[in-house]
């Protein structure tokens, strides 16, 4: 690791990111390092103790913990969630009474965000569920993948309260943190050390560099889906139990063997497979990096980024903690010249467009929206455009026009790339598909799915 560290400044600095932390679990053993500032303002470095904000990630912490009752008996991924929460219910009747825990586990419950301010107090959970009695579908139960960022873990978090007679934030703690030897992970803000904690950054150009976010912390809803805070080694830690059939590295056993493996082999395919892979697991996603099986978990606040990715056929694992971004081309530049060094499978790059494609394109055109998201396709000129409509004050506060248009290059006659010319953005993929009465009825992008409107 030691010519990462040069590398890793250099990248610091061409994309903005104040620091980075890195850490690698190979065949039992943890290398980690740190580059970086904490904070813009005071310039205090940080180090491989520091405190990052986990994002989505928290997602697989929270899975784990899950599968524990799974173990135990006390719940059923396959039971309907009304088991366990008598009073379930959304504006779909079907799904209030079929959807199941490994369905929220999927992200494939199709139930709209539409949970209201459930506040931040200890029955944040309850409260969220309350508050969905009417929330519509986006999707028909069980349709297709489309990322849920806060409300599905925070169904499965309710399931778990009710179960286990204390908070979510206490079941991390005694059924997670403590068994497995962590002195830094925890689920609120108020329980990191200051002294300890990275501040989030963002970055709407690079010419005026990070400024300190704005928002400190997600609110209290995005818990079991956002809120976790590790360190590299932590969450390694973690990492560790997927790599050695449900044991901790100081031999407390977390979950069964058999647990682990319903984790990484029950799964779902998604749309859009080339952003991370074709398929998602209970808590994790699964890549295909030439051939070798890869589980991941990204996560993002407004301000930090995490990144893991778990190899069992090499015994490894590696993440990536950083107080900006995220760019994916940050992390694959990083975490490619681990795996080469280490002589593993590296990140795929992301295919070419096929120009000798010949589409309809008014299959593909029109409207596609739900709450808080509206995706314009047009056709011009006998090319495809994507038009994202940003809320005024999101827009402000990114520093970007309300409306940007991207140009959708075609892969095959469901999948396209969507390069930018903006600098602090990557190349992204889309998806769309479900082709009803000659017209796509679905878009999937950044894992979410948006339905045709109307």
């Amino acid at each position: 690791m030691s010519g990462l560290r040069a590398r890793l400044a250099g990248l610091l600095a061409e994309y903005g990111v104040p620091s980075a932390a890195i850490g690698v679990l190979h065949d039992g053993e943890i290398t980690d390092l740190a580059v970086g500032v904490k904070d813009v303002s005071t310039r205090e470095p940080a180090t491989t103790g520091t405190v990052y904000q986990c994002g989505s990630l928290s997602k697989t912490w929270t899975a784990l913990a899950f599968m524990q009752l799974v173990d135990e008996g006390k719940v059923s991924l396959d039971e309907p969630v009304r088991t366990y929460l008598p009073g379930f219910e959304v504006a779909d009747a079907e799904t209030g009474a079929k959807l199941t825990p490994r369905q929220l586990l999927f992200h494939t419950n199709g139930i709209e965000e539409d949970f209201g301010d459930p506040g931040e107090g200890d029955d944040v959970y309850e409260r969220m569920v309350a508050n969905i009695a009417d929330a519509p579908q986006v999707h028909p139960l069980g349709h297709t993948h489309g990322y849920s960022a806060a409300l599905g873990y925070a169904i499965l978090a309710r399931v778990m309260e009710v179960i286990d007679g204390k908070g979510w934030d206490d079941i991390m703690r005694d059924r997670l943190f403590v068994p497995l030897g962590l002195s830094a992970t925890s689920t609120r803000p108020e329980q990191v050390p200051p002294d300890r904690a990275a501040t989030g950054h963002v970055i709407r150009s690079l010419e005026e560099g990070p400024v300190i976010s704005p928002i400190d912390h997600l609110p209290r809803a995005y818990g079991p889906g956002g809120n976790v805070n590790s360190t590299v080694g932590e969450v390694l830690a973690m990492a560790y139990v997927f790599l050695n059939g449900g044991k901790a590295a100081n031999g407390t056993r977390i979950v069964s063997a058999e647990a682990i493996r319903e984790m990484m082999e029950s799964r779902v395919s998604v749309p859009d497979p080339y952003l991370f892979g074709p398929a998602w697991a209970l808590g994790l996603i699964v890549c295909d990096w030439h051939g070798e099986t890869v589980y991941a978990h990204d996560g993002s606040t407004i301000g930090q980024s995490a990144r893991l990715r778990i190899l069992p056929d090499s015994n490894l694992a590696i993440v990536m903690l950083a107080n900006g971004g995220p760019r994916d081309s940050f992390y694959r530049k990083v975490f490619n010249e681990i795996l080469t060094g280490l002589g593993a499978a590296t990140i795929p790059d992301l295919p070419e467009p096929d120009p000798a494609l010949e589409l309809d394109l008014a299959r593909y055109t029109g409207v596609y929206e739900r709450l808080g998201t509206r995706y314009e396709v047009t056709a011009d000129d006998g090319r495809l455009h994507l038009t994202m409509v940003l809320d005024p004050m999101h827009a402000e506060f990114l520093g970007k026009p309300d409306r940007v248009t991207y140009e959708l290059l075609p892969i095959s006659d469901t999948h396209f790339l969507m390069p930018s010319d903006d600098p602090l953005e990557d190349t992204q993929t889309v998806a769309i598909y479900d082709f009803q009465q000659g017209a796509a009825q679905y878009l999937h992008t950044n894992c979410r799915v948006t339905p045709r409107a109307g």
